[in-house]
């Protein structure tokens, strides 16, 4: 067993990153916003949570499972419903649930969450029902329940948002759950069969998928169909600070009927090793896996399945997408070796490699011809000792590495949920596996690999919410066609957009396998459409594009302005490709860096002049393999009206900026790119056309706003030198204005010195220079109230710093006494402007009171 220390391996997981961002993952290359391509949409009015999929091609119908509703819409069309029927929970059903702590509102309905075909009559549905899972069948003919209601414990999950797995193979159900209200027992069920309820078989498992193996048909030993089940459990295996968790793949033989004595009523043929999905240039490891996709073939063991890999730490978004070969599965639970539990002095129960002898028939194996031999018929009729075997042993030491021993596509910031995959045969007579891999934002990634070379075709919002992809579904007719559900309702998504490729550059430098140029037509066209021969396409999915033509190359459109000098203007330019780089000519001489001119999101800005006259072209530059290809994407012919000659010829100084939209720098401004909202919308611009030209009065404004926005972009991204200058200064503002507001807030509460004192004196007195010195002010003062003290003979004396308030007389009549200081002392201070002297500190002052005549008199 392998301990593990948490600190060093999150240590390395960011060092991974760290070199993974450097690497650069891989980058979409044409990105359609929500709303760009057309998609076909259906949802009903009060039902959400369309997580449940299932096609019929043979009908040309699409079952759909929801909250507490069943709908069936055209597979070619799917806003056109056909069929209805809604399974809601009665309302004694709804208030046990209630009574059990469960939400009335979300918790306590039924949602649809098995959908698979019993026979041509019927479909076997379940629901959660309000927490008590239940199954009942629906006919196709006449689109209703039957009512033959079966419990649903074991088949359906109780939670809603708990995950799950099932499949039907020739009328069984095989289902991987949780067993109870609690959700703390899971097992893997068909019928009255299921897995021993035991850590060491399941623990703590996350279902994914399930789906059946054929293997009985081409097999030559005699073996059995395979049902096989992939999840994420906690880890037994390695101990660690906390739960490491570690995906899995599980078989079990659909002829399994259990044992005799030994495992009666549970899986005999029960196993399950451990999935490898890394980077081995670092060893970082994707240990959750969160869908499997099996591409099946004729012959099983050339069968492939793609599972979705991603981070058992949340934080990190990063993930992987890798393939393994079924006959490498098929191997480990065939001749790979067993994991055993130890128990060593002073510790827990460890699991071990086993290298004792292995009883016959092979633990956990299917019944084949090898073990009729032994007169094993059936699992009734294995030995005990292979039994009690397999029991102990179910986990295999061997791990399924994938195909490549690296993930076959690595993706950054984001967070895929749901693949389909589909084998496509391309013009070249090869055979490519493109992925459609959904994410929790509602993205669709469409992926391929070439000869190790990761490639995302394309990305599509197919949500507007940025919804999860809750599932996904994939035809198989000549018009292909995914099926996206989400809790707001399913789209119908085209596997490629070939029409939207306008340029011969643009549809080989897609390296869509789908899609092929026809240079008759000039259009990009499906390879698969009936109507064209495959020898009049051009299709390159090595990124060769000198197929195409020089007049498909530069057969971007002109558009002509006619403006005024002393004004700003704007020409845009939107590239189709995320991985190309923009330029601008003038005249075909390349614009130089100069600060005239700024490229801003690919736009080029400048202020007009009379000499700016001329035609301006954006060019893109995209590098595949080594090899650059440029493609004129826009023209403009400017032309500028003033009082003098234009001058039509380039500027003297060649001004130059080049800035791309690169994979390293593009990020956010791709909806823009295509969007008819100009990057600065201050800037008004000369009325345009795109084949007449005319004469336009226009009226140009330069904002403030703007001149500082440009000038804010840049050119370029600063470097991070420049950043960081920018945080140091920014800190060191912040630092000064913090400590002159506490030197003013000290001023002003007199916390300061001596010398302090003087200058807030001075500073409060509007300049005027004291014509004295505080300590002679403050010697004078004691002076007058010696001379005082004399004169008033008899008379109780107070201290230096009694201001008399303590010893005033009391005035019996009510009369409130003359508090008025002396008229000499009261012409020291007006003369002398003394304002903070503190007599009471100086012991060397006599005790004298200040005593009012007239004060008195009037008491």
């Amino acid at each position: 067993m392998i301990r593990l220390n948490m600190t060093p391996v999150i240590l390395y997981m960011v060092l991974h990153l760290l070199q993974t961002a450097w690497s650069g993952p891989a980058i979409p290359r044409v990105v359609w916003e929500y709303g760009e391509v057309s998609l076909v949409k259906f949802s009903e009015t009060g039902v959400s949570n369309y997580s449940t999929l299932l096609l019929n091609e043979d009908r040309g119908v699409l079952y759909i499972g929801a909250q507490e509703a069943i709908f069936a819409v055209k597979m070619t069309d799917i806003s056109n419903k056909t069929s209805e029927v809604y399974w809601k929970v009665t309302e004694r059903k709804q208030k046990a649930c209630a009574a059990k702590g469960k939400s009335r509102e979300t918790e306590c309905l039924n949602y649809i969450r098995i959908l698979h075909e019993f026979n041509n009559e019927s479909l076997y549905v379940c629901g959660t029902y309000a927490f008590q899972p239940t199954c009942d069948y629906l006919s196709i003919k006449n689109f209703t329940l039957q009512g033959r209601q079966e419990e649903g414990k074991g088949k359906c999950p109780f939670d809603p948002a708990q995950r799950y797995t099932s499949v039907m193979v020739d009328g069984e159900l095989y289902s991987g759950t949780v067993y109870n209200f609690l959700g703390s027992e899971t097992v893997i069920l068909r019928s009255h069969l299921r897995t021993e309820y035991a850590i060491p078989w399941l623990n703590e498992p996350s279902f994914v998928y399930s789906d059946v193996i054929r293997e009985s048909e081409s097999s030559l030993d005699g073996g059995d169909d395979k049902v096989y089940f992939f999840f994420t459990e906690v880890s037994v295996e390695y101990e660690f600070n906390s739960e490491l968790l570690v995906p899995r793949v599980a078989r079990v033989c659909k002829g399994d009927l259990g044992g005799s004595r030994i495992l009666q009523k549970r899986w005999t043929s029960f196993l399950k090793a451990k999935l490898i999905c890394t980077l081995p240039e670092s060893n970082f490891v994707f240990n959750v896996i969160q869908d499997v996709f099996i591409l099946k073939t004729p012959n099983w063991k050339e069968t492939v399945f793609y599972g979705v890999f991603t981070s058992q730490w949340s934080n990190l978004e990063v993930s992987a997408v890798c393939a393994f070969n079924m006959s490498k599965v098929e191997d480990v639970f065939s001749k790979g070796k067993y994991m055993q539990s130890a128990t060593f002095e002073y510790s827990h129960v460890k699991w071990v490699r086993y290298n004792g002898q292995v009883p016959t028939p092979r633990p956990g194996s299917c019944i084949n011809n090898e073990a009729r031999t032994l007169n094993v018929n059936n699992s009734l009729m294995l030995p005990d000792k292979t039994l009690q075997f397999v029991k102990d042993h179910p986990l295999m030491a061997d791990p399924v590495k994938p195909i490549g021993n690296r993930p076959t596509l690595v993706k950054k910031n984001a967070n895929y949920i749901q693949i389909v995959v589909d084998r496509v045969r391309a013009l070249d007579k090869k055979l490519y596996d493109v992925m459609f891999v959904g994410t929790d934002k509602g993205l669709l990634h469409k992926a391929t690999n070439y000869g190790n070379e990761m490639h995302i075709i394309e990305e599509l919002q197919i949500f507007p919410d940025s919804e999860p992809v809750l599932t996904l579904l994939l035809s198989k007719g000549d018009k292909k066609n995914l099926y996206a559900g989400s809790h707001s309702g399913v789209v119908q998504v085209p596997v490629a957009f070939c029409e939207k490729y306008r340029t011969c550059m643009d549809c080989i430098l897609a390296r869509d396998p789908y899609c092929a140029w026809n240079p008759q037509n000039k259009i990009c066209t499906w390879i698969t459409k009936e109507d064209t021969h495959e020898s009049n396409l051009v299709q390159s999915l090595n990124g060769t594009a000198a197929a195409c033509r020089a007049e498909d190359v530069e057969s971007a459109s002109t558009e002509e302005y006619k403006v005024k000098p002393e004004g700003f203007q704007e020409l845009k330019c939107l590239p189709m490709s995320r991985l190309a780089k923009v330029t601008w000519k003038l005249n075909n001489k390349a614009l130089s860096e100069n600060s005239k001119y700024r490229v801003v999101q690919n736009n080029l800005l400048f202020s007009v002049t009379e000499e700016d006259s001329g035609t301006y072209d954006c060019w893109t530059v995209e590098t595949v393999k080594g090899r650059q290809y440029e493609q004129l994407v826009k023209r403009y012919s400017l032309i500028v009206e003033g009082p003098t000659k234009v001058l039509t010829t380039s500027p003297t100084a060649p001004f130059t900026k080049m800035e791309g939209n690169s994979a390293t720098t593009q990020t956010s401004t791709d909806k823009e790119r295509r969007s008819p909202h100009t990057v600065t919308s201050q800037i008004q611009t000369g009325v345009f056309t795109s084949t007449v030209s005319y004469t336009s009065t226009p009226t140009f404004t330069i904002s403030t706003s703007l001149i500082s926005r440009v000038d804010a972009e840049g050119v370029s991204e600063p470097s991070t030198a420049e950043r960081n200058d920018g945080v140091l200064l920014t800190l060191f503002v912040v630092i000064m204005l913090l400590f002159l507001m506490l030197v003013s807030y000290n001023c002003y509460m007199k916390y300061l010195p001596s010398p302090c004192l003087k200058l807030r004196m001075y500073i409060v007195s509007d300049g005027k220079k004291p014509e004295f010195d505080s300590d002679v002010s403050e010697e004078l003062v004691k002076q007058q109230a010696v001379k005082m003290n004399s004169d008033n003979k008899g008379s109780e004396q107070i201290a230096a710093g009694d201001r008399g308030y303590e010893t005033e007389s009391d005035c019996g009549n009510g009369k409130i006494p003359n508090t008025e200081k002396p008229q000499e002392l009261k012409q020291i201070e007006e003369n002398h402007s003394i304002g903070s002297i503190d007599i009471e500190k100086d012991a060397d002052i006599p005790d004298i009171k200040f005593i009012d005549e007239e004060a008195q008199s009037l008491c």
